[in-house]
């Protein structure tokens, strides 16, 4: 499970160091691709096989299903961590993220997600007041 904060750099050659918590869940091969939000998701390679399993129970019919698994997988790359835990973004990911220098990583449970830094602040300002007013029943099981 992934969990926490952190706010790694992005280098001139579009590397991130994955924070050290995350590393050894993601160092057998992971996927990066578009979030919603604008920001990205990386998943362990095995969460993502069971994801894509899920994406293709949907009937090809579903107008919907065909559209997200459309960008989902047309914008995902698979990668193995290098021996530093670094991986590349590559270039239409960053730019789709809106990734400078200064980035937010944050553990999501079953994925992590990479942000601009000053996107994710953004967004966490936006989603304080909602995220304190949700109500029993709001979320299921809660």
């Amino acid at each position: 499970m992934f969990l926490g904060t952190h706010t790694p750099r992005l280098d001139d050659k579009g590397r991130l160091i994955l924070p050290a918590k995350f590393r050894d869940e993601l160092a057998e091969g992971l996927v990066i691709t578009k979030g919603q939000e604008r920001c990205l998701y990386v998943f362990p390679m095995a969460e993502f096989r069971r994801l894509a399993e899920q994406l293709q129970q949907a009937p090809v019919t579903h107008k919907a299903a065909r559209a997200y698994s459309r960008v989902f997988f047309a914008s995902a790359f698979d990668q193995v961590p290098d021996k530093q835990g670094r991986i590349t973004i590559p270039p239409a990911l960053r730019d789709y993220a809106g990734l400078r220098r200064e980035l937010a990583v944050i553990g999501a449970s079953s994925r992590v997600e990479v942000w601009d830094s000053e996107a994710w602040q953004g967004y966490l300002a936006e989603s304080e007041e909602s995220f304190a007013d949700i109500e029993e029943g709001v979320l299921p099981g809660f």
